[in-house]
């Protein structure tokens, strides 16, 4: 049928092998005086994504998920995970080995002052922690008695003996007409901020970082176009890169020389030895705890904070949001033809979630534009639609069975923008209570693509507007209504985030998800979400402050048999009647004939009939109607 490029859908086959691989380490930890280490899922600039060389936590435990860690004690170990990933965590990990705790309601330095002897000696790699962590983690320590130790060298490399190399994708330089500002521009704005913050230099160890502000590209990590880099610039005189030559082409080297010193990794160390007694900014959520530590050895300063340049990456140019609104239509084709297809092919009962997610990847590389998915595709079948993070896999993959949703979240990379959807889409006939709660996560989709918000609105200001109709009949989700998303870089992207932890004031020009949810534990799940842009709003007559508002980029239809149309109000409804029109006018004429008919009749206007129409509100009573004279 379709095949998937970029998917796999291959257990991690880890498990088995961790016995001895605990064991291993183990007797490694023994033979340089350690009790213990803590494992993190992390690289050096704690990527979201890992290349493989540096999948230590999977590797030891078997599990896969995109964050947790790891504590192993000479007589015991536990793997830490949140609650998106315990169902996954207990079919990878073998529990006689790892007990499963939650990383939020009892982290791994509560879980070490509860297991610590007295006296024990715990490792960690300096390299994979940042400073916040190890803080916390040394507290722990102390409180048990024990002793936090930085090690010169990750015990698991020594043991890991098939361990892959690091990568060594190709940078490419992006054009500015995708990119709409120079490097040199953006040098200078960033040493403004730097200036802000009295920082006499800004240490950069986020790669998305990176290549926002030098006007790269890269491809050491999946789904993400990212060159693992570092770069130092300084308030006066010239930034330095630190990358592999092997990732640069003559013509790419020579054009970064222009206006950075380009420089080997292990350069980096030594040049941090020349800032004594000077103010270096580090980035609290990605610098490695190595870099704190090599700053203050040498005589420097270490200012921890957010990276200004996250700030300013986020805030989106004229030609970034011109990419995404192109791109988002190239993807609303695929989308569109995916959706078309399913409706066709899921209610024969054949179809599982392997198929569908090699489906829409295969409709994405009809684009010819297609570089990446912007994240592995989350495909849920009824049950499996209500683990949020669920990742199909040859052993859970589920068949599309009648009268039960399905839950498809998927993104796409192209080089003019990131993109990210998801739909919820019933096979056969919905249940009362499905239409009920769709309806309601609908409503606060609507909430969010319609708010208009004062200047300097925080999202943790917004979220409540997606939950309320959730929160009326006491039900709504546990993860946050909206993420940031990157031009052609990460699909979560920082710092704005809609969300009851999301503090930083939203700004024209930034892209966020939309996604509201409701998960049923065991029977399915459903979530709605579209990309929207922040974008400035009609100020009414007497407006004391500027407005803002969203405008949405995503354009797929939202399944209409899944929405009780008498639960949503007049307004309401006209915004799905206008977002299903606006779809229809944008894609139909670049989709092929059966897709575009498919199309019309998705897009059409909801049908408010008697039947389903509001009760009205019962009329007032009147007296006896006089009886009519006869003539």
């Amino acid at each position: 049928m379709f095949e998937a490029r970029f998917q796999s859908f291959d257990d991690s086959g880890e498990r088995a092998q961790s016995a001895a691989r605990v064991a291993e380490l183990r007797t490694e930890l023994k033979r340089r005086g350690l009790a213990g280490f803590i494992v993190p899922r992390a690289d050096r600039q704690q990527n979201e994504y890992l290349p493989a060389s540096e999948e230590r936590l999977a590797w030891l435990t078997g599990f896969t998920g995109s964050a947790g860690a790891a504590v192993v004690l000479d007589d015991r170990a536990a793997l830490f995970v949140d609650g998106r990933y315990t169902v996954q965590a207990s079919t990878q990990v073998d529990g006689k080995i790892f007990s499963i705790e939650h990383l939020v309601e009892h982290p791994p330095d509560q879980w070490l002052e509860q297991n610590l002897k007295n006296g024990a000696k715990v490792g960690y790699d300096p390299w994979l922690h940042t400073s916040e962590q190890v803080e916390k983690l040394r507290k722990a320590c102390a409180t048990a008695g024990a002793e936090l130790v930085a090690v010169d060298s990750n015990p698991i490399d020594g043991i890991w003996r098939d361990r892959p190399a690091s990568p060594t994708g190709a940078v490419t330089l992006r054009e500015i007409k995708l990119a709409g500002e120079p490097v040199t521009d953006k040098l200078k704005r960033i040493r403004a901020e730097m200036k802000k913050l009295r920082a006499d230099a800004l240490l950069v160890s986020d790669p998305q970082n990176v290549a926002w502000a030098f006007n790269i590209r890269g491809a050491d990590i999946a789904h993400t176009p990212l060159a693992l880099a570092f770069a130092l610039i300084p308030r006066e005189g010239r930034p330095a890169l630190y990358i592999d030559a092997a990732k640069l082409n003559n013509d790419v080297h020579h054009a970064l020389e222009e206006f950075a010193d380009v420089r080997a990794p292990d350069d980096l160390a030594h040049d941090l030895g020349k800032f004594a007694d000077k103010t270096v900014r580090l980035d609290q959520a990605s610098a490695a705890d190595a870099f704190t530590r090599l700053l203050a050895d040498n005589g420097g300063k270490p200012q921890r904070g957010a990276d200004p340049i996250a700030l300013l990456k986020a805030t989106k140019n004229h030609a970034e949001i011109v990419g995404s609104r192109a791109a988002h239509k190239r993807d609303g084709v695929a989308v569109a033809r995916f959706l078309a297809w399913f409706d066709k092919e899921a209610p024969s009962g054949k179809l599982a979630e392997i198929d569908a997610v090699a489906a829409l990847e295969s409709f994405r590389r009809d684009t010819g534009a297609l570089k990446d998915i912007s994240f592995p595709t989350i495909a849920g079948a009824g049950p499996n639609g209500a683990i949020v993070h669920y990742r199909v896999t040859r052993t859970s993959n589920r068949r599309i069975g009648k009268n039960e949703l399905f839950l498809i979240d998927s993104g796409a990379q192209y080089e003019d923008g990131t993109t990210d959807i998801t739909r919820t889409i019933v096979v056969g006939t919905p249940s009362g209570e499905m239409r009920d709660r769709f309806t309601r996560v609908l409503k606060g989709h609507i909430a969010i693509a319609t708010a208009v918000f004062p200047e300097n609105t925080s999202g943790a200001q917004l979220d409540p507007l997606a939950r309320t109709a959730l929160w009326q009949a006491g039900l709504d989700f546990d993860h946050g209504t909206g993420h940031g998303v990157g031009s052609y870089l990460s699909v979560h992207e920082g710092p704005a985030r809609i969300s009851k932890l999301g503090t930083i004031a939203l700004r024209r020009g930034m892209i966020l998800s939309n996604e509201p949810g409701y998960y049923k534990t065991a029977a399915y799940g459903i979530r709605i979400e579209n990309l929207v842009l922040v974008i400035a709003a009609p100020e009414p007559v007497g407006a004391e402050k500027p407005l803002n508002a969203f405008e949405t980029l995503t354009l797929a239809p939202i399944d209409r048999r899944l929405i009780d149309v008498q639960m949503l109000t007049s307004k309401e409804r006209a915004w799905v009647d206008s977002y299903h029109e606006r779809v229809n006018e944008m894609l139909g004429p670049l989709v092929d004939p059966p897709t575009r008919k498919w199309l019309e009749k998705a897009t059409q206007a909801l049908n408010v009939s008697k039947r389903t129409q509001p009760r009205r509100s019962s009329p007032r009573k009147r007296g006896p109607r006089p009886k009519s004279k006869r003539r």
